[in-house]
């Protein structure tokens, strides 16, 4: 019997019980939309994963203040500043394979005309951008003069520029850091936020001697020019981890510690943080999908349960198809395709529900989503291989029934 014979019998035998037919849908539809939703949101997660390493940058190291001991106490980490700029200087002179930009940072109100905004002020070099792969929206970085002479200009991210200027163009605007005038020259590019949920475009970036001298400085950070963080990014093609030692042992040799000391400065690979919460992504997807799979095997259970009970009642049917000359494999073909079609047509209708759903999670919820091609082919096509494995054995089961006793089953 040809394939379009057998799937008008099909379809008139599935039509004949609508109600059955459609609560037997019922499983493979609530698992294709499921599968489609989970594998959306697990991309989802992982593609804000990619986003956040995007923004915070590639191959970078984190040097932090480290702990101190004083007069027998133990203090905690950050809880003194103990690396400088003049460490940062020495990385970049000693270390090739590696850029690094020291920073001060601290809070401040933010004054422009009539508007004024809290924001996050960070004293840093030109190569902070680089370090960074910051772009500038408009206008221009440091000049040497600017950096050498503590320069009374800044670089402002996008949200001051919305919260401060609104409308107006931020170059060129004096605005006032405690009282002091800085000429804004620069603007940088959208950056997102960070892997702590942090806004990075509320920040405003001046040259390191004015923060310390004017805005964030102490006596004892002036005078020592501590800092209090320095960013590294090793050079593209290089391995982080080679150039982390490196940087350690540039930076207790410069501290002076002894062999077997604590060091006394934090020394973060950033990698190996995105790396874990990258994997952590992944297999919470992988768990996600796995999860959803179960409602398609429910589904097919479901499936092949209605396909025993459709043979069991349709006996004579199968008896007197058999008596005019039906083959063994033409009873057998007419219940898989009986099954396979359910599992087709609940799946184009669960993949319908899927991708509403989701689009509606996204715009509800807020959550990343991402949809893709193979996602949804691959739920249709485990729906297919779902119906073909449990109506088998229903299939298998009707070919193989005795015509005469098929006759006589009341």
């Amino acid at each position: 019997m040809k394939l379009g014979a057998l799937l008008r019998i099909a379809l008139r035998s599935l039509a004949t019980n609508k109600l059955r037919s459609a609560l037997t849908m019922l499983g493979i539809i609530i698992g294709v939309a499921a599968v489609i939703v989970m594998i959306a949101v697990g991309q989802g997660a992982q593609a804000r994963v990619a986003e956040q390493i995007r923004a915070l940058g590639s191959n970078l190291l984190l040097i932090l203040s480290g702990a101190r001991t004083q007069g027998g106490v133990r203090l905690s980490v950050g809880s003194t500043y103990t690396i400088t700029e003049d460490d940062a200087y020495a990385i970049n002179r000693e270390i090739p394979e590696a850029v690094a930009a020291p920073a001060l940072r601290g809070g401040a109100q933010v004054i422009w005309g009539n508007s004024n905004w809290a924001t996050q002020i960070y004293g840093t070099t030109p190569e902070y951008l680089e370090v960074r792969e910051w772009p500038l929206a408009d206008g221009r970085a440091f000049e040497p003069a600017e950096m050498s002479g503590a320069g009374k200009v800044c670089i402002v991210g996008q949200t001051v520029v919305k919260q401060l200027f609104g409308g107006a163009d931020p170059l060129g605007q004096v605005i006032r850091i405690k009282r002091v005038p800085f000429t804004v020259v620069g603007v940088l590019s959208t950056k997102g936020q960070s892997m702590m949920g942090t806004d990075q475009d509320d920040i405003i970036i001046v040259p390191i001697g004015t923060a310390r001298n004017r805005v964030l400085g102490r006596a004892n950070i002036a005078a020592q020019r501590s800092v209090s963080v320095i960013w590294v990014k090793a050079a593209e093609g290089y391995d982080t981890k080679r150039v982390e030692d490196e940087v350690r042992a540039l930076l207790r040799q410069r501290h002076r510690l002894q062999q077997g000391a604590d060091d006394d400065f934090s020394l973060r690979n950033l990698a190996d943080i995105m790396a874990a919460q990258e994997a952590s992504s992944r297999v919470l997807a992988l768990l996600l999908a796995a999860v959803a799979s179960v409602s398609l095997v429910v589904g097919g259970i479901g499936i092949m349960n209605i396909m025993l009970v459709s043979v069991t009642e349709r006996t004579r049917e199968i008896g007197l198809r058999m008596a005019v000359g039906a083959r063994t494999r033409d009873i057998l073909g007419q219940f898989l395709v009986e099954a396979v079609t359910l599992s087709l047509i609940g799946g184009l209708v669960g993949v319908l529900l899927g991708v509403g759903a989701s689009v509606g999670i996204a715009n509800v919820a807020g959550w990343n989503i991402v949809l893709s091609g193979r996602s949804i082919l691959l739920a249709v096509a485990f729906a297919v291989v779902t119906g073909v494995f449990f109506g088998f054995y229903p299939a298998r089961k009707a070919a193989r029934l005795n015509p005469v006793e098929a006759l006589r089953y009341e």
